[in-house]
């Protein structure tokens, strides 16, 4: 004979909470793992001081790298109203300021908004230095990295070098222009591109 009587309802409620718990677990320690060393923590380097040494060309770009980080501008406004990836733009924008414009490749114009075509225009002008070429860049240098994954690359100026170590500063990282501590090892970093002179 059949009963009336039902199986108690399981709760799903704790298995639920079980399971989205280890999902952010996973994407946090899978975002630790991808966002680069350079990047983490953000903006706890002081902006360095200028070193005395430096070159008419250096203070340039670190006294406009200095405003910007203080500015805060929107990425349009180093990409000419572009709403795009915008870290080779800032990169652009800051050089042309200090005196010492880009010209892109393609264009001839003073704006290069993709790392790969920054790369090229700093092999092209013969100011291009590979990684693990032994050049040791210095202040005002741009730093052009390739992403853990192998696809894209960023770019960043380098402000200050102190040995193995360098604090850079870059725009279009989380919307903002950053400082970060850059460790001249790593692995990331594809090449730089000099000041010229």
């Amino acid at each position: 004979m059949c009963s009336d009587r039902r199986e108690p309802h399981r709760r799903r409620g704790p298995v639920v909470v079980a399971v989205v718990t280890a999902v952010i677990a996973l994407v946090a320690v899978a975002g630790w793992w991808w966002v680069p060393n350079r990047y983490l923590p953000w903006d706890t380097a002081v902006f360095p001081r200028i070193d005395t040494r430096a070159t008419a060309q250096q203070r340039a770009v670190l006294e406009v790298l200095e405003v910007e980080h203080t500015r805060q501008r929107p990425g349009t406004f180093y990409a000419e109203g572009v709403d795009e990836q915008w870290c080779a733009d800032f990169v652009s924008w800051v050089m042309r300021e200090a005196g010492v414009p880009l010209v892109n490749p393609h264009s001839g114009h003073w704006r290069i908004p993709g790392v790969y075509t920054l790369e090229e225009y700093y092999g092209a002008a013969g100011r291009y230095e590979p990684a693990g070429s032994g050049y040791r860049p210095d202040a005002g240098d741009v730093v052009l990295y390739r992403n853990r994954l192998g696809f894209g690359q960023h770019t960043n100026i380098i402000a200050s070098v102190d040995g193995d170590t360098a604090i850079t500063v870059g725009g279009n990282e989380s919307g903002r222009i950053r400082i970060h501590g850059l460790d001249l090892d790593d692995p990331a970093i594809v090449g730089y591109g000099r000041l010229p002179g």
